[in-house]
């Protein structure tokens, strides 16, 4: 006998993200159930206030709401999705004017300007030696696409504009990336 498999959380925020497009609100409460408490802790960790990474929550839901017609399930999973924006919006307060102040004394104080390159930001990071070592095993394509997300902010999209390169390959050197560095800081 054959069980019917119920779908996994990111089948379910995908379903919602377009019950959304359709103007259903209750589709939303759905990817609030879901993620909100998650949802704080990746804000949380980016902003280090509580007050902000709330502030950051209601913005990215505002967002997934405003723009959830512009969800493609052929580009990526509904979470992944609604994490860049908040990803994104959170970033987005920590550079906005006025905030600097959450840069602690042992975070980068001087973030990433414009003109920077990745590599340049890398040469910046003193106090992160073991990050340094592990981040120069990796190929310089893949450490820039790295940089590029984690340090600049970019998507995955923007990362291969700029590298000239398929959005899949692009996701598959930051996804592979990142296990490198997990193993070598282990």
């Amino acid at each position: 006998m054959l069980m019917s498999a119920s779908p996994g959380p990111d089948a379910l925020i995908a379903e919602a993200i377009g019950r959304c497009a359709q103007g259903d609100r209750a589709a939303l409460r759905v990817i609030y159930d879901l993620e909100a408490p998650a949802m704080i802790g990746v804000a949380m960790r980016i902003l280090h206030r509580r007050e902000l990474a709330e502030e950051a929550v209601h913005d990215a839901f505002t967002r997934i709401w405003r723009h959830a017609s512009s969800f493609d399930p052929d580009r990526g999973g509904g979470r992944t999705w609604i994490y860049a924006i908040l990803r994104h919006r959170s970033l987005s307060i920590l550079r906005s004017e006025g905030r600097t102040e959450l840069l602690d004394e042992s975070g980068f104080q001087d973030r990433a300007s414009e003109e920077e390159s990745p590599e340049e930001v890398v040469t910046r990071l003193s106090d992160a030696k073991s990050l340094k070592r592990c981040l120069e095993t990796l190929q310089p394509a893949r450490r820039k696409a790295i940089l590029l997300a984690y340090v600049n902010g970019l998507t995955h999209g923007e990362i291969a504009g700029k590298l000239g390169v398929p959005l899949g390959t692009t996701k598959a050197w930051i996804r592979r990336s990142l296990l490198a560095l997990r193993e070598c800081l282990a």
